[in-house]
């Protein structure tokens, strides 16, 4: 069995697993659910996550009694510095490899579309954060825990606004919008406020409204004016998230990197793309902003041989593979 490495991006909504030789064949990649905070079931966090990384070695054809010279976790709901022992510590118990990595999925993102080891990543899928590491590796981060503490923005919050928007133009307290015909037909229902009650009676769970953005995103495509509101908002706190950490990593000056990535950010197009690019330029004038063209579990793997000291550059293969399926 020739050596090999596992990456690992577990997000809110799913959880993306590859395993690689150290000469940069792919030889699985796999999916499974998201994953929530360790601190909230940690039996249940422990055991999906075997779960998921133990379905991908099977794919793979690894025997049970090898260890991979490294896994990179890259890993949503791991915010906090106590989330990040907890989840080192129990992921190195798991024996799944000689060297453990464990890092917010912000690192992912970062790692799968930087061209450098420094520079600012937004990871907006069902929930959204950011990280900025500064040439001399110092990071910058937010609390990223929700509204609640000052989150705004992602898939969740995009989905929650349609279809409140949904329900204040049926009641007459909002302006028309194609929502209030598009948000309860996704569900096989008549009215958004037929949503709203299920919502709140558990039939529709709260933080699956996720779902809804696409819709939000399609009809801003349209036109709709009331949708097109909630995706400039989006695309602002994007903006806000990001100069903030350029203000507070002192690199307005600079060629910073700043790569946009999670599904949320990487399905988007036309106007929250200009928009975010226009708002971060204005703060940072040299600043190369992109949009991730690989999966972020990608950036797990770069993690992985760097760790190991195998050259990146041995991914070249895989990452064209990767290349197209960015937001899959």
């Amino acid at each position: 069995m020739p050596e090999y490495v596992i990456g690992v991006d577990g997000g809110n909504s799913k959880t993306d697993v590859v395993i690689l030789t150290t000469s940069g064949r792919l030889l699985a990649r796999h999916r499974g659910p998201g994953i929530s905070s360790p601190l909230i079931d940690l039996a249940a966090w422990r055991q999906r996550l075997a779960t998921v990384v133990n379905e991908a070695r099977q794919l793979a054809g690894v025997p049970a009694d090898t260890r991979a010279r490294c896994a990179a976790y890259f890993l949503a709901n791991v915010d906090l510095p106590i989330e990040r022992r907890i989840a080192r510590r129990e992921l190195e118990r798991a024996g799944q490899a000689e060297v453990t990595v464990v890092q917010n999925d912000t690192v992912a993102v970062l790692r799968a579309g930087a061209g450098r080891p420094w520079g600012i990543a937004v990871t907006a899928g069902a929930g959204i954060n950011a990280i900025g590491v500064h040439p001399s590796a110092r990071v910058a981060r937010f609390l990223s825990l929700g509204d609640y503490a000052g989150d705004s923005g992602g898939g969740q919050n995009t989905g929650m606004l349609g279809l409140r928007a949904a329900v204040r133009h049926r009641d007459g307290r909002g302006p028309a919008t194609v929502l209030s015909t598009t948000v309860p037909a996704h569900y096989g229902l008549r009215r958004p406020e037929d949503v709203a009650v299920a919502v709140h009676r558990g039939i529709i769970r709260y933080d699956e409204l996720h779902v809804l953005a696409p819709l939000v995103f399609a009809a801003a495509r349209a036109g709709d004016a009331v949708a097109t509101r909630i995706i400039a908002g989006f695309a602002d706190e994007v903006v806000t998230m990001v100069n903030a950490l350029v203000r507070r990593l002192r690199l307005t000056r600079s060629d910073v990197e700043v790569v946009l990535g999670g599904g949320t950010l990487q399905s988007a197009d036309g106007l929250p793309l200009d928009r975010v690019t226009d708002g971060i330029l204005a703060r940072a004038p040299a600043a190369q902003v992109t949009v991730l063209r690989v999966p972020p579990v990608f950036g797990a793997a770069v993690e992985a041989f760097d760790r190991i000291g195998v050259d990146a550059s041995t991914l070249a293969e895989v990452k064209d593979t990767f290349t197209g399926s960015a937001s899959d």
